[in-house]
């Protein structure tokens, strides 16, 4: 099955520390850029971070499972393999978890794997992988 890839604009405080963020951390690939704005090939999606400090990391948050989760965040979810890996490489790389990887709903259906961090300006992500992805929408 074909899904369609999305596209995520967001505000960015810093252009050059977002390059060396998305790319040479996460593994983002680089499409078209300017002295305002980049464009990364974020799994398959399309993101563009769009320079204007001022709106850049700014978010409340709301209590879920006993962890302040950042309610403006995006993200994408991976493999289970391939969250392993990143969260690895993210804790070798000295990344700072707003909420450290850890198992949601463990045993149960829709059980998760799942971290938040901030980019350079502040902006959460999210990542998460499924147990069983045909139950990523289970209740």
């Amino acid at each position: 099955m074909s899904i369609p890839r999305f596209h995520l604009a967001f505000p960015v405080s810093d252009l050059e520390k977002t390059l060396t963020f998305y790319r040479d951390l996460l593994g983002c690939k680089t499409g078209r850029m300017s002295d305002k704005w980049i464009d990364f090939d974020f799994w398959g999606h399309q993101v563009v971070a769009h320079l204007s400090p001022e709106d850049a990391g700014k978010s409340a948050s709301n209590e879920v499972d006993g962890h302040a989760v950042p309610a403006r965040h995006f993200g994408v979810i991976l493999s289970w393999d391939e969250f392993e890996k990143l969260a690895g490489k993210l804790k070798e790389a000295g990344q700072v978890f707003v909420i450290e990887p850890y198992i949601r709903f463990e045993g149960k259906p829709g059980e998760q794997a799942t971290m938040f961090f901030l980019d350079p300006s502040g902006n959460a992500l999210e990542f998460k992988a499924f147990r069983d992805e045909s139950q990523i929408f289970a209740v």
